[in-house]
């Protein structure tokens, strides 16, 4: 389950990846919405983002914490490669944790992400769906781990839920 996100929309947004325009490595943000566009961060971390306005329209919400529902035993597998033990709420907190522990890398850029119509069944290898789980109040603040655009408040996630990237204390809990 989703339990943290942040918004990047648009060229305007200096902390977008479209910020420069149109680029090779960027193109996956200018459309169509529904896909995956994942990156290599720093060299060393694979970041997931769903595409999510109109083709053209470049903007995606990275994918920061999950709460896993399901596949512990491999999350935990390709997360802790030296035996070390990891707790269930720490296998996908953060944005490179969460790609390690799903075994995401860039062979994943541009899957789709939605169900096929009608069928309920994934389009690809990842699917993001609503499965109507429970959630807690929904909280907003600034974007993290960048130093342009922090002072947009495009970045919820779930109050109080562990598997959440610190800080934690510095939104806005709407229900």
């Amino acid at each position: 389950m989703i339990v943290e996100a942040e918004a990047y929309i648009g060229e305007d947004d200096p902390a977008c990846h479209a910020a420069p325009g149109p680029t090779r490595r960027n193109a996956p943000l200018y459309g169509p919405p529904g896909i995956a566009y994942v990156y290599l961060n720093y060299g060393i971390h694979h970041l997931v983002n769903a595409v999510t306005e109109s083709e053209g329209d470049p903007a995606a919400v990275l994918i920061r914490a999950l709460d896993p529902v399901e596949g512990l035993a491999l999350m935990r597998r390709r997360r802790a490669t030296d035996g070390r033990h990891i707790e269930e709420h720490d296998l996908c907190r953060g944005p490179g944790n969460l790609t390690r522990a799903l075994g995401i890398t860039l062979t994943d850029n541009l899957l789709d992400l939605t169900l096929r119509p009608g069928s309920g069944q994934a389009s690809g290898r990842l699917t993001i769906e609503d499965r109507r789980l429970r959630r807690g109040s929904v909280a907003w603040g600034p974007r993290i781990g960048i130093r342009v655009g922090v002072d947009k408040r495009w970045r919820c996630w779930i109050a109080g839920h562990p598997s959440v990237s610190a800080p934690r204390a510095s939104g806005t809990v709407k229900r």
